[in-house]
């Protein structure tokens, strides 16, 4: 079965006996609809009399086992089947998963992103998570999608101080996970899109020192200081050789000016309003701030000739991308906002109820990783059996979506199950009694 064939790539993470316990796990939560507690996906899978429901509890909580290696394995397979060639582009942004209860001890209290504005704040208490995600274009879709493949617990600060460690900013955890990335894959090009939170000189500057440079691509502030490269040094030069040379002209003061040469271009699809003309800007130039290290960078000043938004400015560590690339790569970030939609809608993230250290460290990035994994499943099956869209007379569907991959996915694992047809009645299908249980429950207790 294609299914379970590359579900058995984890197989290698676990002992014999977990991964027989896994495997149900992995399974139940893509079958389960609604909550994914352990309770829910046992039930899905035909399991409420196991009396030793315990052992699945403890393959989160107790076993051994790697998340990080698990996080590698979702990444070679994606790439294998969405990316095998070609620049890497990925998201990097941070997550609220509002969890309640006393014995988590790492959740804090944080601006909520998703209702916040720059006149509103809200705050929410929950877990912090930093999730780095591959920007694929998916065939079958017509459109990129975020698939999550590392996932990584970032606490408050105040958290850090109760349990006597050093405090790791969201730019620190950053800067580990791209490390990691760039070990896995020390020959692919990769540039990454995350918004200004990560627009940092020493996240910067570490990501372009590796053996192979991790480029970013970020938000600009428009009063960023901006220098000329250092002179080159004279021969017999005391002292210590300069990191820039002489200031240039704030990207806030070029906006209005005459003598800016602003290029008109036409996006493709920006951010659903179709084609969009555009006035860019660009140049080179090195970010500096006095203690912190030297960046070299090519800015983009992006201009609406119909003011439906604000004159903003990007930058990137690679000075050879073309301006328009850099736009293109940028716009990509939303994806990541949609993925995070998209895990809480369908796979039940927020819904888990775990609450020691280990299993929390291992469940949502699990669930997140999930995504990934059904995608490649869907992508797989739909080569044999093309997707079926959902039908109305008000409604009709012409692409694809997640719950679409996810349903294809479910629908074949169903199958899995034994059918029979009935010899005088070929309409008649006869289900399994087992299976047909199963589906009532999951109907009467459907939420």
């Amino acid at each position: 079965m294609e299914i379970l064939s590359v579900l058995g790539i984890f197989a290698p993470l676990f002992s014999h006996r977990v991964w027989v316990s896994a495997q149900v796990l992995l399974l139940g939560a893509i079958l389960a609809p609604g909550k994914r507690t352990i309770t829910a996906i046992l039930r899905v899978m035909g399991l409420s009399e196991a009396v030793n429901f315990q052992t699945y509890h403890r393959v989160l909580n107790r076993a051994v086992w790697s998340s990080l290696a698990a996080s590698r394995i979702v990444l070679i397979h994606i790439l294998a089947v969405f990316a095998p060639t070609g620049w890497l582009v990925m998201g990097l942004d941070d997550t609220i998963e509002r969890r309640r209860g006393q014995k988590i001890a790492a959740k804090g209290i944080y601006r909520d992103p998703v209702r916040s504005s720059d006149s509103h704040l809200v705050k929410a208490s929950g877990l912090r998570w930093l999730s780095l995600q591959l920007l694929v274009p998916i065939p079958w879709a017509q459109r990129t999608w975020g698939l999550p493949f590392l996932t990584v617990l970032a606490p408050s600060e105040r958290y850090h101080q109760a349990q006597g460690r050093r405090h790791k900013r969201l730019t620190d955890w950053a800067r580990q996970m791209l490390t990691q990335v760039r070990r896995w894959l020390p020959t692919r090009a990769i540039v990454v899109v995350a918004d200004s939170s990560f627009a940092t000189l020493e996240l910067l500057a570490a990501l372009v020192k590796l053996p192979t440079p991790v480029h970013m691509v970020t938000r600009l502030r428009l009063d960023a200081q901006l220098y000329q490269p250092a002179p080159p040094r004279a021969p017999g030069t005391l002292g210590r050789p300069r990191k820039v040379g002489p200031r240039l002209p704030g990207l806030k003061a070029l906006i209005d000016n005459p003598y800016t040469p602003w290029q008109t271009v036409v996006m493709e699809d920006w951010y659903g309003h179709g084609d969009y003309t555009l006035e860019i800007a660009s140049s080179t130039a090195v970010w500096y701030h006095s203690g912190r290290p030297p960046v070299p960078i090519r800015w983009v000043l992006i201009k609406d000739p119909k003011r439906r938004f604000e004159t903003q400015a990007l930058l990137c560590t690679d000075v050879s991308t073309e301006p328009i690339q850099i736009s293109t790569w940028f716009r990509l970030r939303w994806q990541v906002e949609v993925t995070f939609a998209e895990v809480r809608a369908h796979l039940g993230v927020e819904t888990q109820r775990q609450w020691t250290d280990k299993a929390i460290l291992r469940t949502t990035p699990a669930l997140l990783a999930l995504f990934s994994i059904v995608t490649a499943l869907a992508d797989q099956l739909q080569k044999q059996q093309p997707f079926t869209l959902p039908k109305t007379i008000w409604y009709h569907k012409t692409l694809p979506t997640f719950a679409d991959a996810l349903a294809l996915v479910r629908q074949r694992l169903w199958q899995l199950k034994t059918f029979q047809m009935s010899m005088h009645e070929p309409e008649m299908v006869k289900v399994p009694v087992d299976l047909f249980n199963t589906w009532s429950d999951l109907l009467c207790y459907a939420a």
